[in-house]
């Protein structure tokens, strides 16, 4: 699909876009290269200052900060990216046939999404996390029972509109099948609001991954994330306020650029456009 960018909006879209390359190098940047174990514990160099071999310093436990901030990028946005995709392949299927087949499916579907919904998501993530027990694994399947509601629920109504306009019923009349008809003229239709309901939830999910670690639920010692980097931190704030400050900034900063490129598709993405065919 093309997306159609005003020339005074083009400077924000190239840095937005800049901002995201940056902190995605940054974090495959481990894979190619690095210089310190990010488990190796060195009491005798505990909470030591930026320096040359350590940049950003060392932790409470002597383990190079820099090294496990980026490792945890790859932990938060990795698992929060898996979390957002599992719960589109589940969410749009589901949507799709909600809405177009209707009947006992449709009401099957409305009964089990108002039970989701009826608690907000955060309380209901952390009931399914403690269920199945702590870990970044167990932290990602409750999320995805909880996200996948939201875009089969948006999927839904979608179709419940799109499926009463002239085109789907000239489709059905000329004797196309459900899958074909559901693929070429109403998947076009929904993947716009998709496409910025998800950008939207990155960020929503990132704040989960972390908080949910932070509380102990989510990634375990001594595997870096930065919700656990947080916790790990927490009683040296008075004395190195800065083993907290990087992992916070952290999610700061990539919660902030997602929600700008949201905001941004939500302002300059057309999803009324016709479907080509």
């Amino acid at each position: 699909m093309y997306l159609s960018i005003p020339k005074k909006y083009r400077w924000q879209a190239v840095l937005l876009i800049s901002f995201a390359i940056i902190v995605i190098i940054a974090c495959l940047y481990t894979f190619l290269y690095l210089s310190h174990d990010p488990s190796y514990t060195n009491l005798d160099r505990r909470l030591e200052g930026m320096g040359f071999e350590h940049p950003l310093g060392t932790d409470h436990l002597g383990r190079d900060i820099l090294t496990r901030l980026l490792l945890g990028g790859q932990q938060t946005i990795g698992f929060s990216l898996m979390a957002l995709g599992v719960a589109l392949l589940l969410g749009i299927p589901i949507g799709l046939i909600s809405g177009y087949k209707r009947g006992v499916i449709d009401r099957l579907f409305m009964r089990i999404a108002d039970g989701f919904l009826a608690f907000p998501d955060t309380i209901v993530a952390i009931v399914l996390s403690g269920l199945l027990g702590p870990g970044i694994g167990n932290l990602v399947l409750a999320i995805v029972m909880v996200k996948w509601v939201n875009y089969a629920r948006l999927v839904r109504s979608t179709v419940l509109s799109e499926s009463q306009k002239e085109y789907v019923l000239v489709a059905r009349t000329n004797g196309l099948s459900s899958i074909k008809i559901m693929w070429k003229h109403l998947v076009p239709h929904i993947l716009g609001n998709v496409l910025v309901m998800a950008s939207l939830d990155l960020g929503k999910i990132i704040l989960l991954i972390s908080s949910l670690s932070y509380i102990g639920l989510g990634a375990q010692p001594p595997v870096p994330e930065w919700g656990a980097m947080l916790n790990e931190s927490r009683p040296h704030f008075q004395s190195s306020p800065e083993l907290m400050i990087y992992p916070g900034l952290a999610i700061v900063v990539v919660v902030l650029i997602t929600n700008l490129i949201g905001d941004y598709l939500r302002d300059h993405f057309d999803v009324k456009k016709e479907v080509q065919r």
